[in-house]
């Protein structure tokens, strides 16, 4: 839960405009954000990018799949905010061979 909240502070968090049963138009990302906060995740996301791994090959595969690249790039950032979140949370160091546990 707090991961979202953060993504949603850090003006990451995709929302839809919807009224009832209808929905209008693209979901789009609150612009009332942490610019500073948001302009870090930006950069650590490009960084990203450039080292071969998980994070690019999500980029490759999105944007060969006709995805925005803004849209995979916002997606990175969340990614990286759920990341960072974990790590905090248990006070260990970055595993990246780390596989959730099946329920």
């Amino acid at each position: 839960e707090y991961p979202k909240k953060l993504a949603c502070h850090a003006g990451v968090a995709p929302f839809e405009h919807s009224s009832g049963s209808s929905v209008r138009g693209k979901t789009r990302v609150n612009h009332h954000a942490r610019k500073s906060l948001k302009t870090l995740l930006h950069m650590a996301a490009m960084s990203a990018l450039q080292v071969k791994g998980e994070l690019q090959d999500y980029y490759q595969r999105k944007v060969a799949d006709g995805k925005n690249k803004m849209l995979v790039i916002n997606a990175l950032r969340n990614k990286l905010i759920h990341r960072v979140y974990a790590v905090v949370k248990r006070g260990k160091k970055y595993d990246k061979t780390y596989a959730l546990p099946l329920a």
